[in-house]
């Protein structure tokens, strides 16, 4: 995980799957506010998604962060996202 957010040239790092709601409306919201992403889908990772897990504790898509300062913020799902920004 630590070398996506350490490449990331984006303003948000987002873990997502390829058919999650929950992803598609984070990366709309995202696109929305004119900010930039890099997306990385756990299914082309293999057992990235659980490294991912023990470093936030967060089980479930889409799993963000705020790459746009020195260090890198965990804000968690969709729902999070959405209040993070607003």
């Amino acid at each position: 995980m630590q070398q996506w957010l350490d490449s990331c040239k984006t303003d948000f790092l987002i873990f997502s799957q390829t058919v999650c709601p929950y992803c598609t409306r984070a990366k709309n919201y995202l696109n929305a506010k004119g900010l930039t992403y890099t997306e990385v889908n756990f299914d082309h990772e293999g057992d990235l998604r659980w490294e991912v897990v023990d470093a936030t504790g967060h089980r479930t898509v889409p799993v963000c962060f705020d790459v746009r300062g020195q260090q890198p913020i965990f804000i968690g799902g969709s729902d999070h996202l959405m209040d993070y920004l607003s």
